[in-house]
């Protein structure tokens, strides 16, 4: 029997269910991440395309995307389908979504640029069917900024738990398919390919886990959202000043995340020749601190407050990417002592990247309370606009400067131009971006106080 304060709209989820809702973005870090952290290392090293040719079909894809998002947002607020307003989608497109991230690792038409293209750019299309709703999904389960915290807690620690599976598994499962788990990381097709065909699949029965066990209850009534536009987007970033300020706190993580992420395999394979064995532990350690800190963010924003939380680990990983830079310069660098800095730029950036998706249902609830209007849809794809155009930065600056420093994938040994760039991608360009971060997070106004009197507010309103 439900609470009094449940019939308010502050539900309490059971661990099933927030376990459930997690699964959601450990599917998506099972298909998407791959793509983020990989397809980039794919395309020039394996498929065969220039690194300049990669980086103008990334901000093709992504400016395609900029298109886009408003109109999936617009369309989702609008639609009620059958299944549920935001969780239908995890169904209805997680099987294309797994189809076409497969593909993109195919190749049988390499180095074809028009193949790339449609698949690339497909897929990109697709997420965003599954990303928008999704991020809905989290606002529409419940008011309680306690709960919400639990919940991005335990979303943030299975999306690591995805982050792993992809950053230091993958290494190594293409490792063993192609026979060389001594070797570095191995360039046979076949395994690649045939990794991501895993990957995809499992992600997709996850996604289908997702939406059997989330329960949408805190929706607009249907004819309050029959009139929302594509234009309502624009409307909303612009009088939502809390939302504004996340917009672009989103540009500079993702951008940092975008550009960091995937030199990953450039700084592992050309400037410490690392093995595969070795890549595994450097990218496992890019998730691992999510099992440790995730967890206890419920207690650190006790402890600290919001916005001190973010200034602690967002400083945090800006030290650890100085220890990253200095400790690679080194004659003889240590690979524990690259590990350690490792983990420490993780754990700042795990934390602080993580718990910023509690703020979405905050700015939603924000919207709700000035206008009457909870249209979660076109806050989602607003964030969603904006992460995308720090993942367009981070998937231009990433090739571009590879393009500029003359790397070159056919030899092991590059020049010390070429390694001082993969640098500046790993360390430097990211702890800039984090900098910016800092100063733009110290602009949010959204207390739990205030945002929680808000809430309380809009249910008395709708009462």
């Amino acid at each position: 029997m439900a609470t009094t304060n449940e019939t308010k709209g502050f539900y309490k989820l059971s661990w099933l269910q927030r376990i459930g809702f997690g699964s959601g973005d450990l599917a998506q870090n099972l298909i998407f991440q791959v793509i983020c952290t990989y397809l980039l290392f794919f395309y020039t090293d394996i498929y065969g395309l220039t690194p300049s040719a990669v980086a103008v079909m990334f901000l093709v894809g992504n400016v395609a995307n900029v298109i886009w998002d408003p109109i999936v947002g617009a369309l989702i607020d609008k639609s009620n389908p059958r299944y549920g307003k935001y969780r239908s989608y995890l169904l209805y497109v997680g099987i294309p979504l797994s189809g076409f991230a497969i593909l993109c690792f195919y190749n049988g038409f390499a180095p074809s640029l028009i193949y790339a293209y449609v698949t690339y750019i497909s897929m990109q299309l697709l997420y965003t069917f599954i990303n928008v709703p999704y991020g809905a999904l989290n606002s529409s389960l419940t008011r309680d900024t306690n709960e919400i915290t639990i919940l991005t807690s335990v979303r943030m620690f299975m999306a690591n738990l995805g982050g792993l599976a992809v950053n230091s598994g993958l290494p190594l499962f293409i490792a063993l398919i192609a026979g060389a788990p001594s070797d570095s990381l191995p360039k046979d097709s076949g395994a690649w390919f045939t990794t991501m065909t895993i990957y995809a699949i499992v992600g997709f029965c996850l996604l289908f886990f997702c939406f059997t066990q989330c329960k949408e209850r805190v929706v607009m009534d249907s004819k309050v959202t029959e009139d929302v536009k594509v234009s309502d987007l624009w409307m909303e970033f612009m009088r939502n000043r809390p939302l504004r300020v996340l917009a672009f706190f989103f540009i500079t993580a993702f951008a940092m995340m975008s550009v960091g992420n995937a030199a990953g395999a450039y700084f592992m394979n050309s400037n410490l020749h690392g093995s595969a064995q070795e890549l595994s532990i450097f990218m496992a350690l890019g998730s691992i601190p999510a099992f440790i800190f995730m967890p206890l963010v419920p207690w650190f924003k006790r402890m600290v407050g919001k916005k001190n939380m973010f200034y602690l680990f967002l400083g945090a990983a800006i030290v650890g990417m100085g220890m990253l830079y200095f400790i690679s310069k080194m004659e003889s660098p240590s690979m524990m002592m690259i590990y350690v800095a490792q983990f420490i730029k993780s754990t700042g950036v795990i934390v602080a990247t993580g718990y910023m998706w509690a703020l979405v249902p905050e700015v939603i609830s924000y919207g709700e309370y000035t206008t009457g209007r909870r249209i979660s849809g076109i806050v989602n794809a607003l964030t969603g606009l904006f992460f995308k155009a720090g993942m367009t930065f981070g998937s231009i600056v990433g090739p571009a400067v590879l393009a500029f420093v003359a790397y070159d994938p056919e030899v092991i040994d590059q020049t010390p131009l070429a390694e001082e760039g993969i640098l500046w991608l790993v360390c430097v360009i990211p702890a800039i971006l984090l900098a910016l971060a800092i100063f733009i997070i110290s602009k949010y106004e959204l207390t739990d106080e205030v945002i929680d009197d808000i809430n309380k507010k809009i249910e008395a309103r709708e009462k």
